[in-house]
């Protein structure tokens, strides 16, 4: 691929593409703001690491962030903690479910990575104690790199999340029994569920990864991760960013991802480009069916990837 220019044609191929597939999954029903969306709907954005943003389907359209964020409050907390954050939180894929529980006893309250929801909510009470605000020091973020002020939380999401929340509160007392939390529980899972419910369109997600693909310089130029940190989370992102479908996902995209409920997925080619796709039905391990095509598409069409 020669010039940026053949990025929107690129989409638009894709999107004609998936428009003609059958099968695209079903929504998550355990959160009804969710269940309620049409499997079918699709939107897809490029941003390039200049601010410059392509986009076809329905880019624009708000859907609920979920899982993504946890690449956010990661970069965030490893901005301020550095290689101390390691000590709490694994870099090993965990081959289970996003929400299991079997991994933490016998690896002492340590979740084996930042994206299963053990992971994140330690994450995400180790950046409230540095903030005293995780989940609104994340969406100022947002903001500010996807250039949107009006990005904010869905109240209707946290608070199903909240009556859905007992698993991962399981998990974060459990994780505190071995002095791992420092937040009282009932605190950090008001911040996650917060966090998790940051409605933001595609072309919002993509700008606001871009951080990645400046190799960790933010959208007003100045540097939040050393180039080391930002290698870090892309290979996070490649090897743990879809759980447990992780190897599937690099096999068939080859590129760092993170995936979430809502239907959303962010890539990152370094140096070059990021990319959210969105489309709320899931397979049965919790990714967007025609995301994943979507993105499997696009690397195969512009050559594209980190292999």
């Amino acid at each position: 691929m020669t010039s940026s220019t053949t990025f929107q044609p690129v989409l638009e191929s894709i999107a004609e593409e998936i428009e003609r597939t059958p099968g695209r999954g079903r929504p998550a029903d355990y959160i009804p703001a969710l269940a309620a969306c049409d499997p079918r709907s699709f939107g897809m954005a490029v941003a390039e690491p200049d601010g410059t943003v392509y986009g076809v389907g329905e880019w624009r359209r708000p859907f609920s962030a979920q899982s993504i964020t946890k690449v956010f409050t990661l970069a965030l907390v490893l901005a301020r903690e550095g290689d101390a954050l390691w000590e709490h939180v694994g870099r090993e894929p965990s081959g289970n479910p996003f929400n299991s529980l079997v991994q933490l006893e016998y690896e002492n309250g340590i979740p084996r990575n930042p994206f299963i929801n053990a992971g994140a909510l330690v994450v995400t009470d180790r950046l409230h104690t540095r903030t005293g605000d995780a989940s609104g020091e994340l969406l100022a973020f947002l903001r500010a790199e996807s250039g949107n002020q009006d990005l904010t939380f869905d109240k209707e999401v946290a608070a199903s999340e909240s009556a859905h929340g007992d698993r991962n509160a399981a998990l974060g007392h459990f994780m505190a029994s071995y002095e791992n939390i420092d937040n009282p529980v009932p605190v950090l899972l008001d911040q996650y569920f917060r966090q998790c419910s940051i409605t933001a369109s595609c072309a919002d997600l993509a700008l606001a990864t871009a951080f990645l693909a400046r190799h960790g310089i933010r959208a007003d130029g100045t540097r939040l991760l050393t180039l080391s940190q930002a290698k870090q989370i892309n290979a996070i992102m490649l090897t743990c960013g879809t759980y447990d479908a992780a190897g599937d996902f690099a096999y068939r995209v080859g590129l760092p991802g993170k995936s979430g409920v809502g239907g959303g997925i962010i890539a990152v080619v370094p140096g070059r480009c990021t990319l959210c796709v969105w489309s709320p039905g899931l397979d049965e391990r919790g990714n967007s069916v025609a995301g994943v095509a979507a993105l499997d598409r696009f690397t195969t069409l512009t050559g594209l990837s980190v292999f």
